[in-house]
């Protein structure tokens, strides 16, 4: 069924103002920490009921970042459980960040030793378990896609179990290559299992994160919180934010993108949005992992699958941000 017809032209937001203010959005999220997944994690944490963090390589290798999911978890003081997923890609070889992120992908500050093991190994068994006995489940991705799509190729099932999935990727420009931002380049084939999935699907892409920055004056507001959790945040966003701009021409700050897939769901009214018809490219020698986002005026054009952000109020978004720290910061 078409993305319009299952939720609306009205998009999520109407999905969740008929939900009471007392009311959590449950989600899984699935991650790669990295620094922004760090901030996604702190603004779920507060905003949403997290059943469990999920694990994947990409901005680090595997190992590492189930170890700084683990870090975050403990930092936060949440009984969350974390599961480290799939190390590599369903086809193509593992390429990982550390050219953004450091080696251990969350390079810039002095963390503390995770308190121990992930629960598990089997990210995708826990979501195909979680998301069977909990109807309408929200999975958020915020690195490359493989555990969604295997859990999805491995139990169809959980497709019109779940509420949506709203996830960080794609853009009208890319960040690994011309034409493809990084999580959909690392793993393509798993792209297009999910934004063909068939269910409400948000993507929160570079066109988008692009707009939140970790500003110098932003980066400060955390700075100038009480307690360790803010005083880690923002060493973190301060090498964070140095990476983009050693890297790029024309930036003031790092782009936050993560947490846009967390405050979607939680902040919907923070968002400008508009649907289409969106494929992923698996072949291309140079846009592998281009995400083609149909804009035609045309009939012949697919129906809508994704509701893709293009707005953000961006200094509303970072005080939600601020407040989140704040709330977990001693």
């Amino acid at each position: 069924m078409p993305l319009a017809n299952l939720i609306g032209t009205s998009v999520t937001v109407a999905c969740f103002r008929d939900m009471s203010p007392s009311t959590k959005l449950p989600i899984i999220l699935d991650c790669d920490p990295g620094h922004d997944d760090a901030i996604a994690i702190v603004v779920a944490a507060q905003h949403t009921n997290i059943l469990g963090l999920t694990t994947v390589g990409g901005n680090a290798p595997l190992s590492a970042t189930t170890r700084n999911a683990i870090i975050l978890r403990d930092l936060l003081g949440l009984d969350v459980p974390v599961h480290a997923g799939a190390n590599r890609p369903l086809v193509q070889p593992p390429f990982n960040a550390s050219y953004v992120h450091g080696e251990s992908g969350l390079d810039g500050a002095d963390l503390p030793e995770p308190s121990g093991p992930p629960e598990s190994h089997d990210a995708v068994g826990f979501i195909i378990d979680t998301c069977r006995a909990n109807e309408g489940i929200w999975l958020v991705p915020t690195g490359p896609l493989t555990n969604i799509a295997l859990a999805l190729r491995s139990a169809p099932d959980i497709a019109s179990r779940i509420a949506g999935i709203s996830l960080m990727g794609g853009g009208t420009f890319g960040n690994r290559t011309a034409a493809a931002e990084f999580n959909l380049w690392c793993d393509p084939e798993a792209a297009d299992i999910v934004f063909s999935y068939g269910g409400p699907l948000i993507m929160s892409g570079l066109d988008l994160t692009h707009q939140f920055q970790a500003l110098p004056h932003r980066i400060e507001m955390v700075r100038a919180l009480p307690g360790r959790l803010a005083a880690v945040l923002a060493d973190l966003f301060d090498f964070f934010s140095h990476t983009y701009q050693s890297r790029h021409k024309h930036i003031a700050g790092a782009a936050v993108h993560d947490p846009c897939a967390v405050m979607t769901l939680t902040h919907p009214h923070l968002f400008e949005r508009s649907l289409h018809h969106v494929e992923i490219e698996v072949q291309g020698a140079r846009t592998r992992g281009m995400t083609i986002i149909d804009q035609r005026d045309l009939r012949e054009v697919p129906d809508p699958n994704c509701d893709v952000l293009t707005g953000i109020d961006a200094d509303a978004a970072w005080q939600v941000v601020v407040d989140a720290i704040a709330h977990f910061s001693r």
